[in-house]
């Protein structure tokens, strides 16, 4: 798996540079919506409890630490900062056109 070359935080999301070339925007809300977390995914039953519509829309990313050589962690404006992000989630979850088709020709 790639490793982050760089990270940005934008206005409109969060940037990574991934070692390997590829460039992958997230916006702030969607990202938020993704952690994986104790509070946001249930430890007992693997439920997600916070969706999307849970995030409020301005919620941002206000900044960033690299978790070992793994992951990143998020400091979030709505206080939440125990979500850690493994390099193989973020690269899945990217949006580019690229990404989805390659994750569609892979769907049976």
């Amino acid at each position: 798996m790639p490793q982050p070359r760089e990270v940005t935080l934008l206005p409109d999301g969060v940037h990574i540079l991934w070692a390997d070339g590829h460039g992958s925007t997230y916006p702030h809300r969607y990202l938020r919506a993704q952690c994986c977390c104790a509070t946001c995914i249930s430890e007992t039953t693997g439920r997600r409890l916070v969706f999307l519509a849970d995030v409020t829309a301005d919620v941002e990313a206000l900044d960033w630490m690299s978790v070992g050589r793994y992951a990143l962690q998020f400091l979030w404006s709505d206080a939440h900062t125990t979500g850690i992000y493994p390099f193989t989630l973020l690269r899945q979850l990217c949006q580019c056109d690229q990404c989805r088709k390659e994750r569609a020709a892979s769907q049976p």
